[in-house]
């Protein structure tokens, strides 16, 4: 890759003729040439620029052209500098070998072959391109290398995740098709036994709701899988239709109360104001059961409250738990993909509820929020926008 910066180029002498003689000799296409009339002023040019030469001229009131050169010697970002000497003293004075001694590449005298400053400009130009390309492409090398090694963590990761999920699944899917398993060879021994007595109307009732149970279980993992597909390819779409809030969490409250009671905790509501909006209600119901699920997994047995807050232009729902909280570090991570929640004995699930239900709510355009601190509980608001026509 070309780099289009020019070349720079840093000349230093006292006399501002001389400067300008010096310039116009070496200036040219590409290049880029800094004048400095003291050894203080190429000190800070030389700090603030890159230069693929500095001409210093050796006879300079306070600081010379030899203690310019030390100094630059001595510092890391000047030391690679290729010096070039100018001095107008005659040879018998020997500056060449305290020029050389002072780090400086060549020694020019006074007055100056045009034919050899430029070609000695040149080669150092030349020299110093070089490096720079090849020191770009080591960076363009190292920068490929490491999208390379990211690429390749990143797969491995995918590779990693996809095994973890195919075995949640597994997990997951075998609790309710043990259930249902066992059910079968329960009834199908009974059947042998010619036990019919076992098959009653308030025993069959029981069978139908345990049986039911199982399959909405298989049937929300499924779903869930295909809302992820849907999600991630752009496909999730919403069917809004006349909603009245307050009756749908009245019924899934009702919904979900034996199973609030299944695990020693209950469910309280406050939905006194009526209100009604143009939203997808099964979606809805859905977020609405995700987070009532997870506050009855992780809420530790206390007590869950649903909260409908109505305004002109929103609706609010509230689903507090009194659980152990969710440390700040780890609230953003909850709506993840396959992120779980720990520190409990309830199944863990596929960890897909809190994403599915952020993206339904974001595709209603609102939002779904969490507030939490430990050991004070945690609270998730789904916030809806009310509209009086459906959705364009």
């Amino acid at each position: 890759m070309q780099d289009a910066s020019p070349t720079k180029l840093l000349i230093v002498d006292d006399l501002p003729e001389n400067l300008q003689a010096l310039e116009a000799l070496i200036r040219g296409e590409g290049r880029e040439v800094f004048q400095a009339g003291s050894g203080e002023e190429a000190l800070a040019l030389l700090l603030q620029h890159d230069f693929a030469i500095a001409i210093l001229d050796v006879q300079m009131p306070g600081m010379d052209g030899f203690e310019l050169a030390e100094l630059m010697r001595g510092t890391d970002k000047t030391r690679h500098i290729p010096i070039v000497f100018v001095t107008a003293a005659g040879k018998e004075l020997n500056y060449s070998f305290k020029g050389y001694e002072a780090g400086a590449v060549d020694l020019l005298y006074k007055p100056l072959d045009p034919r050899a400053v430029k070609g000695k400009v040149q080669v150092f130009v030349a020299l110093y391109e070089a490096r720079e390309a090849m020191r770009r492409q080591v960076e363009a090398l190292e920068a490929a290398q490491q999208k390379q090694a990211a690429t390749q963590a990143q797969l491995e990761r995918a590779l990693v995740m996809r095994d973890e999920f195919m075995s949640m699944v597994s997990h997951e899917m075998r609790t309710p098709l043990n259930t249902l398993y066992l059910e079968t060879q329960l009834r199908k021994m009974q059947l042998e036994r010619g036990n019919m007595a076992a098959f009653g109307a308030e025993q069959l009732q029981r069978m139908v709701a345990r049986d039911d149970r199982q399959i909405q279980s298989i049937i929300r993992l499924i779903d869930d899988m295909l809302d992820v597909s849907r999600i991630r390819s752009g496909k999730l779409s919403l069917r809004p239709g006349w909603v009245e809030l307050s009756g749908l969490l009245r019924r899934v409250v009702h919904d979900l109360t034996p199973q609030a009671n299944t695990a020693g905790t209950s469910i309280s509501l406050e939905a006194g104001t009526p209100v009604s909006g143009w939203w997808d209600e099964f979606r809805i119901e859905q977020v609405v059961v995700n987070l009532l699920t997870n506050a009855m997994r992780y809420g530790c047995q206390q007590p869950i409250s649903v909260t409908l807050t109505v305004e002109q232009d929103w609706a609010r729902i509230d689903v507090r738990d009194c659980g152990p909280g969710i440390a700040p570090e780890n609230q953003a991570k909850i709506f993840e993909p396959y992120e779980r929640g720990v520190g409990t004995d309830a199944p863990a699930g596929l960890g897909l509820g809190l994403y599915i239900s952020r993206q339904l709510a974001e595709v209603h355009e609102g939002s779904l929020t969490l507030e939490s601190k430990p050991g004070e509980g945690s609270t998730f608001s789904l916030i809806l926008p009310r509209r009086d026509a459906p959705p364009q």
